[in-house]
């Protein structure tokens, strides 16, 4: 008799296993990234993230052997996840000239004060102390910034060939980092706007001149 475990039933039950797997594991990465984002990560356990995400411990352990593989996996989940809805989102901003500079310099910033920036920091902030946590959460910064600095030259229509081009992009984004930062303590949004406008004037000058 053949080895019946590579039938077609075998294979119709291996995908929908597969299927939930899948699911798993997202359940589970976007739970550890609200738990950070929300309790930081002294208090974002694995315990934690398995009662929010409705699984089993052996459950999480079986996908993230390790706590410091699992948030590293949940912040580049989610930065797939931004780097998708920042495309998504520039395609309704508008074509050309200074409202498009703002619009994009807008966008950077809202990006940078969103859940997902707060749970990041608190990754980063955790990776200065806990030295298995550093060389995963470095890499993955470093990978997250370049695409992110590639998007704003895109968006931005920007020739870094030019003097002071690329530093001028880049500071954009340093910029929007700041105002994430400063938006954690208190809301912001009033002071944000003003700086926004003020520093796209400057960048659009930048790229014009």
């Amino acid at each position: 008799m053949g080895d019946l475990s590579t039938g077609p039933a075998a294979a119709a039950d291996r995908f929908p296993k597969q299927d939930r797997s899948r699911a798993t594991r997202l359940r589970i990465l976007e739970a550890a990234v609200s738990c950070l984002a929300e309790h930081g990560w002294s208090g974002s356990t694995v315990a934690v993230v398995c009662a929010r995400a409705g699984v089993s411990r052996g459950a999480a352990q079986h996908h993230f052997p390790t706590r410091e593989e699992l948030f590293t996996a949940a912040i580049a989940h989610m930065a797939e996840q931004w780097l998708t809805a920042v495309r998504e989102r520039a395609l309704a901003l508008p074509h050309e000239g200074p409202d498009r500079t703002y619009a994009v310099v807008d966008m950077l910033v809202a990006v940078h004060t969103g859940p997902l920036f707060r749970a990041a920091l608190h990754l980063w902030t955790a990776a200065t102390a806990e030295e298995q946590l550093r060389p995963g959460v470095t890499a993955l910064e470093a990978r997250i910034g370049r695409e992110a600095h590639r998007l704003a030259v895109d968006f931005l229509g920007a020739d870094e060939s030019r003097p002071g081009v690329r530093e001028t992009v880049q500071a954009t984004l340093d910029m929007a980092r700041g105002l994430g930062l400063a938006n954690l303590l208190s809301d912001d949004s009033a002071r944000r706007g003003r700086i926004v406008r003020q520093w796209a004037a400057v960048l659009d000058q930048v790229l014009s001149d």
